[in-house]
C-alpha cells in the first residue's frame, strides 16, 4: 500500500478508535441502533469464546485476536479485516489487552438480499470468479471500506440520522465488499446455482436440524448435489466435513446449556439430539480438552 494511503488508513483508524472508547467506557459487546452494527471491547486477554460466525465483515481497530475457525488457525491484528461468508464454527481468543490497551473491534452482518440486489442491479460484479472458496477470509481493510465503517460509527452520534443514511452507507459497504479483491468470497456463496450456493443452503439445513440424526447422502439430494461432490465443497468451505459441523453445532449448544440455562450434561446430552451420554463424553472432552461438568466449573471460575 502507498506510504499516503497508509496514512489515511491510520488516520482512519484513529478516528473509529476514537468513538469506539467513547461509546465504549466498559468491556462487552454493544449492540447499535444500527441493524446488525456491533462494537466490541475487551480489557483482558479472554479464555477460548466458543461460538458460530454469522455471515459478517468484522475490523481488528485495536490489539490482536486469535481464532480457530473449523479447522483453520488465524491471527487477526489491528487494521486487519475478516470477511465470513458462511456460518463457521469458531474458538476465539483475546490477546495481550489491558485496560489502558483494550481489544477494540466493530462487526457488520452481511444482508444477503443486499448482496443479491447488487448483483442483479450491477451485472459486472457477478461477472467474476464464483469458484468455491474458503468461508473465511483475512486481510488488511481497504481504505475505502473503512471510510464507509468511520461514517457509519459517526452516525451513532447523530441518532436521527440513522434511518435514512445508515442503510444507503451499509448499502454501500456490501457494495465495496463486491467489488474489491474478496468479492469473489461473496459471489460463490450468493451467485444462485453455484457450488457454494448449495453448500451455504446445507449449512442453514443444518443449523436449523442439528439435533436430528445426520445423513449426509440425503442432504446432499436437498441441495442437488453428488455426495462426493457435496462432501468435498462442503470442507473446502468450511474446512470440515459435514458430521464435524454437525459435532461443532451440538457440543457448542450442549456447551451453551450448561453454563447459562444450568442444565446437567445428562440432559445437556440429549437435548443437542446425542443418544449415547458416553459418546457425548468422549466428543466433549475431545473438542473441549475436558469432560464436560469439569469443562463447565473451570469455565465459570474464569469468568468470575
Amino acid at each position: 500500500m502507498p506510504e499516503n494511503s497508509q496514512s489515511v488508513l491510520q488516520e482512519k483508524n484513529r478516528l473509529i478508535r476514537e468513538k469506539l472508547l467513547k461509546w465504549l467506557p466498559e468491556q462487552g459487546e454493544y449492540q447499535t441502533q444500527i441493524a446488525g452494527f456491533s462494537l466490541f471491547r475487551f480489557d483482558e486477554s479472554e479464555s477460548c469464546e466458543n461460538c458460530f460466525y454469522e455471515p459478517a465483515v468484522g475490523v481488528v481497530v485495536q490489539g490482536n485476536k486469535r481464532s480457530v475457525v473449523g479447522s483453520e488457525e488465524y491471527f487477526y491484528h489491528e487494521y486487519d479485516s475478516l470477511l465470513n461468508s458462511v456460518d463457521l464454527p469458531s474458538q476465539n481468543y483475546i490477546l495481550d489487552a489491558t485496560p489502558e490497551k483494550p481489544f477494540l473491534g466493530l462487526s457488520l452482518k452481511i444482508d444477503r438480499h443486499i448482496i443479491g440486489q447488487l448483483l442483479m442491479e450491477q451485472p459486472e460484479l457477478a461477472q467474476g470468479n464464483v469458484e468455491t472458496a474458503r468461508g473465511l477470509s483475512v486481510m488488511q481493510i481497504e481504505v475505502d471500506v473503512l471510510d464507509a465503517f468511520l461514517r457509519l460509527t459517526e452516525l451513532l452520534d447523530n441518532p436521527g440520522q440513522i434511518p435514512v443514511l445508515a442503510p444507503m452507507i451499509v448499502r454501500e459497504i456490501h457494495y465495496r465488499l463486491l467489488a474489491g479483491p474478496r468479492g469473489r468470497f461473496l459471489r460463490a456463496i450468493n451467485t444462485a446455482g453455484s457450488q457454494g450456493n448449495r453448500i451455504a443452503q446445507a449449512v442453514s439445513w443444518l443449523r436449523k436440524n442439528y439435533k436430528e440424526p445426520l445423513q449426509v447422502d440425503e442432504l446432499a439430494k436437498k441441495v442437488n448435489m453428488a455426495t462426493s461432490t457435496f462432501h468435498r465443497h462442503f470442507k473446502q468451505i468450511t474446512t470440515l466435513s459435514p458430521l464435524q459441523y454437525q459435532k461443532r453445532l451440538r457440543l457448542y449448544e450442549a456447551q451453551r446449556l450448561m453454563l447459562v440455562e444450568n442444565e446437567y450434561a445428562s440432559r445437556a446430552c440429549l437435548a443437542v439430539g446425542y443418544e449415547s451420554p458416553t459418546q457425548f463424553n468422549r466428543e466433549y472432552k475431545r473438542l473441549f480438552g475436558e469432560p464436560p461438568s469439569r469443562n463447565v466449573h473451570k469455565v465459570r471460575e474464569l469468568q468470575v
